[in-house]
């Protein structure tokens, strides 16, 4: 083997596997934000001292519920809390979600239930998986 060779090989080895195998989909795009809009409203809630923010609609999302679309477009176009930085920040991403969804990643979510008030509590976070013994 040439040296020329063995070094880019060597090279290669210590570099490790690259940071992300596979690029970003529609699916891992809306699951990522749906996450991070659940967690900006519980965060908002426990430190926004405006009243307003109590009477917000819920936003607990799960993607894969046929309502969160009508739950999506219920707090964009709620008129509470106008003028208030962190709400209009939140509100902006809910309409980014609520773009991806419908538009461009349509065809890309499938709807396991369509259970309304399913989307009005958190989902309990489980600290691991079960074990299979």
């Amino acid at each position: 083997m040439a040296p020329l060779t063995l070094a880019l090989l060597l090279l290669l080895l210590l570099a490790g596997p690259p940071a992300s195998a596979a690029p970003p989909t529609c699916y891992s795009r809306m699951l990522g934000l749906s996450q991070e809009i659940t967690r900006d409203f519980q965060l908002l809630q426990a430190v926004e001292p405006e009243v307003c923010v109590r009477y917000l609609p819920r936003l607990y999302l799960d993607i894969h519920n046929y309502c969160v679309l009508a739950k999506l477009r219920d707090f964009v176009a709620s008129p509470q809390c106008w003028r208030v930085a962190r709400v209009d920040a939140l509100k902006d991403k809910v309409r980014k979600l609520y773009t991806i969804m419908n538009s461009f990643c349509r065809r890309d979510l499938v709807f396991l239930s369509d259970d309304c008030s399913a989307l009005e509590y958190p989902v309990p976070v489980t600290a691991g998986l079960p074990d299979h013994q």
